[in-house]
């Protein structure tokens, strides 16, 4: 019995790096066809050529990221003039972000984060691309993020054409995109010279997910410490979402658990006490993303009932002091983003009053909000 109880200087975590969210296996299963497809495209950056632009999509948590990563990570070993550049567009959510990450990459030196315009600073980059006789391809992850204030077609326009100004130019673009079923439409002369390679990211399979967190409990852990019916359990509860990330949090949830009792192994009651916060995972780290004026909002909309435009309006507006313009961006901002729905009611003026409602339980809400 004594043996089944974990000492205070002992772990049951054998490579904790495994069982963090921003680790990059190098186990990576099931996704054989988006790698071939993606290496394809890139193909010819490695001969000095524009590569073939990419377009990414599928629900949250289905490999696109790590797709990514190790595709340019393996290209990168080749050397040769290419340069590759990822931006993550839920953190550098303005063109003048995207381009400002872009140009250190490209660089080796941070622009100034004001006194400077985006056209003087993309010229900057172009110019430098051009007399370095290099070529860039570059991953932006998560362009949802910039549509909500229309940079996306703008940062996409921008270095796709850059070319007709600046010949010698050699850029490619992969938009990864986290399809929540929402359909994401570019400008027409956008799309026009985008033409990209679509690649599509489907939600693993019951199976495929568990072996693929039988691989993280496998070096994440010691031997013997999760059993075959805890990995049941744990899958069951990722099929759920089709969100890879919420399982490796959860494995990293019911290990801290575990050990908080001094035990050896992880238990049933492990798991089902940490899915409650897993389960969240994904809801919490977009809202995270929010600005606060926006934040605000989302909390007016859950702790009410069904809300009037105007009510809400004037809710928000004795809170942040901000006008109508702003609060009619920021709705539709998170009806797009799927946390509300807004729905005209059929009263009012034309009929045009719109009810703003949360799509998840206000509960949930709350709790990330906090």
């Amino acid at each position: 019995m004594k043996n089944d109880i974990l000492l205070w200087d002992e772990t049951i975590f054998n490579h904790v790096e495994v069982l963090e969210l921003d680790h990059f296996p190098e186990y990576f299963a099931h996704r054989d066809k988006q790698l071939q497809a993606l290496k394809y495209s890139l193909r010819p950056a490695m001969r000095g050529m524009r590569p073939v632009n990419c377009l990414l999509s599928g629900p949250p948590g289905t490999g696109k990221t790590t797709a990514v990563w190790k595709v340019f990570s393996e290209m990168e070993e080749y050397g040769g003039n290419v340069v590759f550049a990822k931006v993550n567009c839920q953190m550098d959510s303005t063109r003048f972000a995207v381009i400002s990450r872009i140009y250190k990459k490209l660089t080796n030196i941070t622009p100034p984060t004001s006194g400077v315009a985006f056209r003087k600073l993309f010229e900057k980059l172009v110019e430098h691309l051009v007399e370095s006789e290099k070529v860039l391809v570059v991953a932006l992850d998560d362009i949802n993020y910039l549509f909500y204030e229309k940079h996306a077609d703008e940062v996409m326009y921008s270095l796709l054409r850059a070319h007709e100004q600046y010949p010698g130019a050699k850029i490619g673009v992969i938009a990864i995109v986290s399809d929540t079923g929402r359909s994401y439409q570019f400008d027409p002369k956008v799309g026009s010279v985008f033409l990209p390679e679509e690649i599509d990211f489907p939600r693993y399979e019951y199976n495929e997910l568990r072996d693929i967190l039988a691989n993280r409990v496998k070096y994440g852990f010691f031997p013997n410490v999760v059993s075959e019916e805890v990995l049941d359990q744990i899958t069951g509860y990722v099929d759920r979402t089709g969100d890879l990330r919420v399982g490796i949090n959860l494995l990293k949830r019911a290990g801290l658990n575990a050990e908080n009792r001094a035990s050896r192994t992880i238990s049933i009651e492990d798991v089902e006490k940490a899915y409650e916060s897993s389960r969240l995972l994904h809801l919490c780290r977009n809202i995270g993303s929010l600005t606060s004026d926006e934040r605000t909002l989302l909390e007016l909309i859950a702790r009410g009932e069904e809300a009037q435009t105007g009510d809400l309006y004037k809710s928000f507006h004795e809170t942040t002091k901000l006008g109508y313009t702003r609060f009619f961006e920021m709705v539709n901002k998170l009806q797009a983003l799927q946390y509300v729905d807004a729905d005209f009611s059929g009263k009012g003026k034309r009929g045009r009053t719109r009810i703003i409602t949360p799509r998840y339980q206000p509960d949930d809400i709350l709790k990330c909000l906090h």
